[in-house]
Formats: structure tokens, C-alpha cells, sequence
């Protein structure tokens, strides 16, 4: 009997059945003529290539809008709440790639007020302050100044608030409850939350002044929010928003999902110095043997492997090349160490670059913010 697991935005639990979570949640596979289709525009990211991102809400739909001429907007976001790892890096690298091929405006969500009702150790004054240094970030994967803009709720809010005001009427209790499992002893904050959450989607629809179709790359457990949103969007006067969803990144654990709180040694931030990412990359869960002898005989399970999962995720986009690591390590030409050492050396070199364009982000940190 497979272990039960929960996905919702607030709790992860378990090995995750991504195919049982289609079922679950309602939502479509991006087949191979989907993957097809999307290629015209541009080549297409490893993560499409390698069913990372690999369901989908709308997103045919989305493209037709876009083959007539009507530009979509793109909207992800951030609860801040401590700081950056590779995990929530995942999901953006690929808004990126979305931005840099269809040419399309990005509305980020910093959500300063979320953390603050969720989180109890934490003020509001400390979210806003990880908001900002989580931009950083955001702005050192190299998102166009002129097509991004990067907001926190409580910065944002006199703009927002009409529309979640006219949402939050549209949305009962019951609703919530069944959808996050809420119940008596949750503040009313966080009750109200995803009337907020919904907001971002119509920004760029009431800039303008027209309907603007809006897709939302984000991990799939974002997407109940974004159920109730697709449930009132038409009648608050805009389109349903599309959504892309991403298989979530695990931690060096092995198949948990990577989180601050499942531990920081097991977790890369983009803020850990060289020795650091080396020791936990050394320490990572993998498909190897107990010892040399019997990997040489009998090869590693890439399948379960941290390491392998690390390079097929992010860090290894040439697909002859992960080929080749998976078929090495399942028939013994490849020791654990080795393959450690690879990866550690592509992490570092990422984040060695990153971490320069980070310190370069707060120089330019305000090209990029929008405020009330």
C-alpha cells in the first residue's frame, strides 16, 4: 500500500504520486502535443523537456490568446519568510525562460502579510525585511527591469485592496475550510488570505484597462489558491488565470520536498559559502550501494538518488549528458563520490555567479519595485 500524502500550500507530507495528484487536484498532463506546440516559440526548457513542469490549467488556451495577439502577463511570487534556496530558485529560473520567450510583463508577489498570519516566531516588519532580501534573488536570475514589476502586499495594498475586497465576497468559509483544511482555531487573517492571493492575477488587466489573459508558473502545491480564484474570476470580469505547475523540488534528504524547515543541512542557500555547499552535498542521500565493490557489481538507483534528481531538476539542462551519469551509475562505471563531486562543482559555480549578481541586485533594486 502506497504511503497517503498531502499537498496543500500550507503542508507537503510523504512521497508525492504526481500522477494520483493530476487525478486529485483535477488538472491536465502537458502531453507531447502540447510540448510540441510550445517549441514553435522557442526551444524548449529542460524543465518542460524532462516533465518537471508537466501539468497544466488553461495553458492551450493561454496560447491561443497569445497566437491572436493578446499578450498574457505572467504572476509568481514569494511568501518571505527566511531565506533563499534552490528549491524556490526552480520554479523562477523557469518564469525566466517563460519572460524571455513569449516577451511578456511579470508581476511578483511578496507576501509580507501571508507569513506575518502564519507564521507566529515571525513580525511583520521581519517579513517585510526578508521580502526585500529575497528580491535580491529574484533579480539576480536576470529578469528584464522594464517587463518585471516586484511588489509586497503591505507596499501594494491601497492598489490591491478594492479587488480583494470584491473577491473575498465572491469566496464562503466552507470554501475555504474544505480547500486548506482550516478550522475554528485559524486567525481570520489567514482566512482571508486568498482573496489577496487572487489579486495579482487581474493587475495587469486593470492597468490596462482590458481583459489580459494571466499564467501562473508555480509548484503544484499552489494550485488550490488558485482553484478559488479560477472559481470567481469571470465574475469579477476576467479571464480564469492558466497555471503551469512544477513537480516539487526534493531536498538532499532524497524525496521530501526541500524546505527551511526540514532542516538547513540538508538545504543550499544562495548564501552559503563554498564549504558549505560542499559538506552538504556530501553528505546528500543517494542510490548507491554500501560499498565500491557491490556498486561496480550490481550499479546505483539513480531513480531515488538526491544527487541525480539535483542535476535533473536544474543543473545539468544537457540531456545527452544526464543520460549518460543515469546510465553510468546503473551499471557500476560511476562511485557516489564522484558523481558528488560533478554536481557540487556545476552548484557552486551557479551560485559563486549568482552571488555576485545578487550584491549587484541592490543597486538596482528600485528599477524594479512598484508601490501605492
Amino acid at each position: 500500500m502506497p504511503e497517503e500524502f498531502t499537498v496543500t500550500p500550507y503542508k507537503v507530507t510523504g512521497e508525492i504520486d504526481y500522477e494520483v495528484l493530476i487525478e486529485r487536484f483535477g488538472t491536465k498532463r502537458i502531453d507531447e502535443q502540447l510540448l510540441a506546440r510550445l517549441a514553435k516559440y522557442g526551444p524548449l526548457h529542460h524543465m518542460l523537456r524532462r516533465q518537471i513542469f508537466y501539468s497544466q490549467r488553461d495553458l492551450e488556451w493561454l496560447l491561443d490568446e497569445y497566437d491572436r495577439g493578446n499578450k498574457f502577463t505572467l504572476y509568481t511570487g514569494r511568501g518571505p519568510s527566511g531565506p533563499i534556496h534552490l528549491g524556490h530558485l526552480m520554479p523562477w529560473a523557469f518564469t525566466k525562460y517563460l519572460q524571455d520567450t513569449f516577451k511578456v510583463k511579470l508581476w511578483f508577489q511578496l507576501t509580507d502579510d501571508e507569513k506575518f498570519m502564519f507564521y507566529d516566531h515571525l513580525t511583520l516588519d521581519e517579513c517585510k525585511k526578508w521580502g526585500y532580501e529575497n528580491a535580491l534573488d529574484v533579480i539576480a536570475l536576470g529578469f528584464d527591469p522594464k517587463l518585471t514589476n516586484i511588489f509586497l502586499d503591505t507596499e501594494y495594498i491601497k492598489t490591491m485592496y478594492p479587488m480583494a475586497v470584491k473577491a473575498a465576497k465572491k469566496i464562503n468559509f466552507s470554501t475555504i475550510k474544505a480547500v486548506f483544511g482550516f478550522d475554528n482555531s485559524n486567525n481570520i487573517g489567514s482566512i482571508f488570505f486568498t482573496s489577496i492571493q487572487t489579486v495579482p492575477c487581474f493587475l495587469e488587466s486593470m492597468e490596462q484597462g482590458k481583459k489580459v489573459p494571466c499564467l501562473i508558473p508555480c509548484g503544484i502545491d499552489q494550485d488550490p489558491h488558485f482553484r478559488i480564484t479560477r472559481d470567481i474570476a469571470e465574475g469579477l470580469g476576467y479571464f480564469k488565470p492558466a497555471l503551469i505547475h512544477a513537480k516539487l523540488m526534493p531536498s538532499l534528504q532524497g524525496a521530501e520536498k526541500m524546505s527551511t524547515s526540514t532542516g538547513t543541512d540538508m538545504t543550499i542557500f544562495t548564501t552559503d559559502d563554498k564549504k558549505t555547499v560542499k559538506k552538504k552535498i556530501g553528505n546528500a542521500f543517494t542510490g548507491g550501494r554500501v560499498s565500491v565493490e557491490e556498486q561496480k557489481k550490481l550499479g546505483g538507483d539513480p531513480d531515488i538518488c538526491s544527487v541525480h534528481a539535483y542535476n535533473a531538476y536544474f543543473f545539468e539542462p544537457d540531456d545527452k549528458k544526464l543520460a549518460k551519469l543515469y546510465s553510468d551509475c546503473r551499471a557500476g562505471k560511476i562511485m557516489c563520490g564522484e558523481c558528488k563531486n560533478l554536481l557540487f562543482e556545476k552548484v557552486w559555480k551557479f551560485l559563486e555567479e549568482h552571488q555576485k549578481k545578487r550584491q549587484k541586485a541592490k543597486d538596482v533594486i528600485e528599477d524594479f519595485f512598484v508601490r501605492d
